[in-house]
């Protein structure tokens, strides 16, 4: 007895067998049908673990069946069989819910990735709430009724194999989403790999993305995989990926349709097994018509969309966000835990938060180290000034603020350089009582020890 069964839809028999062969020697058994109308009869009496169908019936197609399957045993993930070259198509199943796609002539290590794959899916009863969900699910804090929304979407479209494209203001949590999507798939268990697409200089893109062989470029001392190579059989995603310039976009394209990549130098193609995540703050679709960004990539990555909502639009998400970063703060400190008052959270909720949750960190962290004691006021927050200067009594031996023709500096190492200067004169001065230290200084206990714990000067 095998331990999964499939249902192989399609009017070929010469394909049907060697389906059934291909499967049979994955101790798959396997149950075929050759109409619409004989899948559906096999799917109602009997449960599959997994369903494989041509996209062309002689009574219906693949997506008739794969919008049937939707509603009847959602669980049973199903994949279609496409013509060579059929790209709309497979995009068309994708957008209704099909697993993944296989083109003909089907290559038989693609589809046994692909079967693999789909066998290693959670059934939906084990995301519904009535188990404890992976470690990414918890980092997606809120109860409010758009973040239980997007929770939602973003597990059911972890079943699938289809590009996700997240959009969202900057700061308001996109590559959390796309860490869930990974979780709850079947790719949970092998790599997910962040790329900040606008991080990486223009001249190195194609080597950072698909690698290079030793000699291929001056400076090229050794073969190097690229980041196709590091997501290979788990989850890529690219962040801000409308920076991308045209070229790359044009390569991109290639090795997102093709599933094969090429190094710099290499003379043959490599197979990728990589499940492409993008988003951007930027608005895609009028990129490409300004023609800043490829249409045909813009339909390749944007199959299935997920708009991640502004913290603005869900105020009432803010008690929990913000005692989840107090306590994470105070752990990561080893500082006794702060609350808000009801005054300061009230402000918080009020706030409109441009900068969403990344905002809400870096106001809650400088309120953190300047409230005295362990209660946060609303001054604490400082919701409409700038950056708190809190290294307050600075002394006088600064190193020279840079002119206009340093451009190359720093500013957040000088800056940094102040506070460590101003800091070790204080505690120098008082022998290295921090109490007296801080008292010098002007600032609260709490706020030195975070410094010297920032700084790595304890």
């Amino acid at each position: 007895m095998t331990s999964y069964t499939a249902l192989v839809v399609d009017d070929e028999p010469d394909i049907r067998e060697l389906l059934d062969i291909t499967l049979s020697r994955m101790d798959i058994q396997c149950v075929t049908a050759a109409t619409l109308e004989e899948a559906r009869n096999l799917l109602e009496r009997q449960a599959f673990q997994l369903c494989l169908t041509d996209m062309s019936l002689p009574d219906g197609n693949g997506i008739d069946l794969v919008h049937w399957m939707q509603s009847h045993c959602p669980d049973t993930p199903v994949a279609v069989i496409t013509a060579y070259g059929s790209m709309d198509a497979a995009i068309s199943a994708l957008k209704c819910g099909a697993f993944d796609f296989v083109s003909k002539p089907v290559e038989l290590p693609r589809l046994r990735d692909l079967v693999q794959s789909a066998l290693r899916l959670p059934s939906l009863s084990e995301n519904n709430g009535d188990v404890p969900l992976p470690e990414g699910e918890n980092l997606l804090l809120g109860d409010s009724a758009e973040i239980e929304h997007l929770r939602r979407q973003s597990r059911k479209v972890a079943r699938s194999q289809a590009p996700v494209y997240i959009s969202g203001e900057s700061g308001s949590g996109k590559e959390l989403v796309a860490r869930l999507i990974h979780e709850n798939g079947p790719r949970r268990d092998n790599p997910f790999v962040p790329v900040n697409c606008g991080a990486i200089p223009e001249e190195l893109m194609e080597s950072e993305f698909f690698g290079h062989r030793k000699g291929s470029f001056t400076g090229a001392t050794e073969n190097k995989d690229g980041l196709f190579q590091a997501a290979n059989g788990g989850t890529l995603f690219l962040d801000e990926v409308a920076d991308l310039p045209l070229p790359m976009q044009v390569k991109l394209l290639r090795a997102i349709q093709e599933k094969k990549i090429r190094p710099v130098g290499a003379q043959e193609e490599i197979a990728v097994d990589v499940r492409i995540l993008s988003a951007t703050h930027q608005d895609l679709a009028a990129l490409v018509e300004e023609r800043l960004f490829r249409q045909d990539l813009f339909y390749r990555i944007n199959v299935i969309e997920l708009r991640v909502p502004p913290l603005r639009e869900r105020p009432t998400d803010i008690p929990l966000l913000a005692c989840h970063i107090l306590d994470k703060l105070a752990s990561e400190y080893e500082l006794s835990p702060a609350k808000l008052t009801d005054d300061a959270l009230a402000a918080l909720q009020a706030y409109p938060f441009p900068g969403n949750v990344r905002e809400l960190e870096n106001c809650l962290e400088r309120a953190f180290t300047l409230s005295e004691g362990d209660v946060i006021q609303a001054e604490d927050l400082q919701l409409r000034k700038g950056p708190s200067t809190e290294s307050a009594g600075a002394a006088s031996d600064h190193p020279p603020v840079p002119g206009d023709g340093d451009e190359a500096i720093d500013l957040e190492s000088y800056l940094e350089s102040i506070e460590r200067r101003t800091i070790e004169k204080a505690l120098e001065q008082t022998r290295w009582n921090k109490t007296a230290a801080a008292r010098k200084l002007g600032v609260s206990f709490r706020a030195l020890r975070y410094k010297l714990k920032k700084l790595g000067m304890e």
